[in-house]
Protein backbone atom coordinates (compact mmCIF):
# COMPACT_ATOMS: atom_id res chain seq x y z
CA UNK A 1 0.00 0.00 0.00
CA UNK A 2 1.32 3.41 -0.90
CA UNK A 3 1.57 6.20 1.67
CA UNK A 4 -1.11 8.13 -0.22
CA UNK A 5 -3.56 5.21 0.02
CA UNK A 6 -2.76 4.76 3.73
CA UNK A 7 -3.48 8.43 4.34
CA UNK A 8 -6.80 8.20 2.46
CA UNK A 9 -7.73 5.10 4.49
CA UNK A 10 -6.88 6.90 7.77
CA UNK A 11 -8.94 9.97 6.81
CA UNK A 12 -11.85 7.76 5.75
CA UNK A 13 -11.73 5.90 9.06
CA UNK A 14 -11.61 9.17 11.01
CA UNK A 15 -14.67 10.48 9.14
CA UNK A 16 -16.62 7.26 9.73
CA UNK A 17 -15.77 7.21 13.47
CA UNK A 18 -16.67 10.89 13.76
CA UNK A 19 -20.07 10.29 12.15
CA UNK A 20 -20.75 7.27 14.38
CA UNK A 21 -19.89 9.40 17.44
CA UNK A 22 -22.17 12.27 16.39
CA UNK A 23 -25.07 9.92 15.63
CA UNK A 24 -24.60 8.06 18.94
CA UNK A 25 -24.46 11.30 20.90
CA UNK A 26 -27.57 12.72 19.22
CA UNK A 27 -29.54 9.49 19.13
CA UNK A 28 -28.95 8.32 22.67
CA UNK A 29 -29.14 11.41 24.87
CA UNK A 30 -28.53 10.98 28.58
CA UNK A 31 -31.67 10.64 30.70
CA UNK A 32 -32.38 13.71 32.79
CA UNK A 33 -32.30 12.76 36.49
CA UNK A 34 -35.51 12.98 38.52
CA UNK A 35 -33.66 14.94 41.17
CA UNK A 36 -30.77 17.33 40.74
CA UNK A 37 -27.39 15.72 41.28
CA UNK A 38 -25.68 18.86 42.60
CA UNK A 39 -26.97 22.37 43.30
CA UNK A 40 -24.85 25.52 43.58
CA UNK A 41 -26.32 27.97 46.08
CA UNK A 42 -25.05 31.53 46.01
CA UNK A 43 -24.89 33.71 49.08
CA UNK A 44 -23.04 36.72 50.46
CA UNK A 45 -20.50 34.47 52.20
CA UNK A 46 -19.72 32.61 48.96
CA UNK A 47 -21.12 29.74 46.96
CA UNK A 48 -22.09 26.41 48.52
CA UNK A 49 -22.08 23.27 46.38
CA UNK A 50 -24.79 20.95 47.70
CA UNK A 51 -24.53 17.33 46.59
CA UNK A 52 -28.20 16.31 46.48
CA UNK A 53 -27.45 12.79 45.27
CA UNK A 54 -25.18 12.03 48.26
CA UNK A 55 -27.74 13.30 50.74
CA UNK A 56 -30.71 11.47 49.20
CA UNK A 57 -29.25 8.13 48.02
CA UNK A 58 -29.08 5.02 50.18
CA UNK A 59 -25.36 4.77 49.41
CA UNK A 60 -24.95 8.28 50.89
CA UNK A 61 -26.85 9.65 53.89
CA UNK A 62 -30.19 8.10 52.88
CA UNK A 63 -32.29 11.13 53.82
CA UNK A 64 -35.90 11.20 52.70
CA UNK A 65 -37.31 14.26 50.95
CA UNK A 66 -39.26 15.30 54.03
CA UNK A 67 -36.09 15.37 56.16
CA UNK A 68 -35.13 18.64 54.45
CA UNK A 69 -38.17 19.78 52.48
CA UNK A 70 -40.72 20.54 55.16
CA UNK A 71 -43.45 22.09 53.01
CA UNK A 72 -45.67 20.70 51.66
CA UNK A 73 -45.72 17.41 53.53
CA UNK A 74 -48.44 15.66 51.51
CA UNK A 75 -46.39 14.28 48.60
CA UNK A 76 -42.87 14.40 47.24
CA UNK A 77 -43.97 15.45 43.75
CA UNK A 78 -45.21 18.80 45.03
CA UNK A 79 -41.90 19.84 46.62
CA UNK A 80 -40.81 23.32 45.64
CA UNK A 81 -37.51 25.10 45.55
CA UNK A 82 -36.48 26.56 48.91
CA UNK A 83 -36.24 30.03 47.40
CA UNK A 84 -39.95 29.97 46.55
CA UNK A 85 -40.81 30.49 50.21
CA UNK A 86 -37.57 31.59 51.84
CA UNK A 87 -37.09 34.90 50.09
CA UNK A 88 -36.72 38.49 51.09
CA UNK A 89 -40.00 40.29 51.57
CA UNK A 90 -40.88 43.23 49.39
CA UNK A 91 -41.51 46.36 51.45
CA UNK A 92 -45.09 46.46 52.71
CA UNK A 93 -45.65 42.77 51.95
CA UNK A 94 -46.60 40.43 54.82
CA UNK A 95 -45.68 37.18 53.05
CA UNK A 96 -44.02 36.28 49.78
CA UNK A 97 -46.58 35.79 47.02
CA UNK A 98 -45.67 32.12 46.78
CA UNK A 99 -46.82 31.43 50.36
CA UNK A 100 -50.37 32.45 49.64
CA UNK A 101 -50.50 30.15 46.61
CA UNK A 102 -50.67 27.19 49.02
CA UNK A 103 -51.57 28.72 52.40
CA UNK A 104 -54.33 30.99 53.62
CA UNK A 105 -53.01 34.21 55.24
CA UNK A 106 -54.53 33.28 58.63
CA UNK A 107 -52.83 29.87 58.45
CA UNK A 108 -49.35 31.45 58.38
CA UNK A 109 -50.19 34.59 60.34
CA UNK A 110 -47.74 34.01 63.22
CA UNK A 111 -45.05 32.37 61.09
CA UNK A 112 -41.71 34.05 60.71
CA UNK A 113 -40.35 33.61 57.22
CA UNK A 114 -36.59 33.68 57.24
CA UNK A 115 -34.31 34.23 54.26
CA UNK A 116 -33.09 31.20 52.33
CA UNK A 117 -29.49 31.54 53.52
CA UNK A 118 -30.62 31.70 57.17
CA UNK A 119 -32.87 28.66 56.66
CA UNK A 120 -29.98 26.70 55.16
CA UNK A 121 -27.62 27.67 57.94
CA UNK A 122 -29.98 26.58 60.66
CA UNK A 123 -31.14 23.35 59.01
CA UNK A 124 -27.85 22.22 57.44
CA UNK A 125 -25.67 23.05 60.44
CA UNK A 126 -28.07 21.40 62.87
CA UNK A 127 -28.19 18.17 60.88
CA UNK A 128 -24.43 18.05 60.32
CA UNK A 129 -23.70 18.72 63.99
CA UNK A 130 -26.15 15.99 65.08
CA UNK A 131 -24.41 13.49 62.82
CA UNK A 132 -20.94 14.62 63.88
CA UNK A 133 -20.06 15.67 60.33
CA UNK A 134 -19.24 19.28 61.23
CA UNK A 135 -19.01 22.11 60.51
CA UNK A 136 -16.76 23.32 63.26
CA UNK A 137 -16.93 26.83 64.62
CA UNK A 138 -15.50 29.43 62.20
CA UNK A 139 -14.79 26.84 59.47
CA UNK A 140 -16.94 28.50 56.81
CA UNK A 141 -14.66 27.17 54.05
CA UNK A 142 -15.91 23.62 54.66
CA UNK A 143 -19.10 24.55 52.81
CA UNK A 144 -18.49 27.96 51.27
CA UNK A 145 -16.26 28.24 48.23
CA UNK A 146 -15.19 31.52 46.63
Amino acid sequence: MTPKKELQLAYGLIIILFLVGVISYAGFAAKTPDQPVRIMYKGVAGKVLFDHKTHASEAGYGLSCSDCHHHPEDEDTSLRACGDCHQALVEGQEFPESCTECHEPDEIEDSEIIKKTDAFHSQCEECHQESGAGPEENRCSWCHVS
